[in-house]
């Protein structure tokens, strides 16, 4: 179905990974990219002089570790860290490497966030691909 999937990734968070590999394994064809992207937040900078000056590229690390563990468990699937406000960034990112899916994760809904998280809420409101999202 799909030639280019996107799946966003959040560390340390409380959404279901296993769910959005399971459905991209669902709906790529045979040969299919599936890419699991993560946006490293940008700090501000009258934040940033309050970290420690190789802040940046140890987090980095720390990512990239932890997406390399995740690559291994999703055959065909590459790792990939952008920086930049997660919502926009997830959607150029999704353009620029001319994806045709992305599988976005959002939280089971509570009052203060109805349905979707604002990052799922900007990527499904402003992606020109295909939207999947798994709850």
């Amino acid at each position: 179905m799909y030639k280019n999937i996107l799946i966003p990734v959040v560390l340390g968070d409380s959404r279901d990974t296993q769910a959005s590999f399971k459905a991209a394994q669902a709906l790529a064809d045979a040969g299919a990219q599936i890419t699991l992207l993560h946006v490293i937040e940008t700090v501000p900078v009258y934040v940033s002089e309050y970290f420690p000056p190789d802040f940046i590229t140890t987090a980095r690390d720390t990512v990239q570790t932890a997406l390399d563990e995740m690559v291994a468990s999703l055959p065909g699937a590459r790792a990939a860290i952008t920086e930049g406000k997660a919502g926009p960034r997830i959607c150029r990112w999704a353009d620029e490497n001319g994806c045709d899916c992305i599988i976005v994760a959002s939280h089971k809904p509570a009052m203060s966030d109805f349905f979707l998280g604002s990052v799922a809420h900007h990527v499904v409101g402003h992606a020109a691909c295909a939207i999947h999202v798994v709850r």
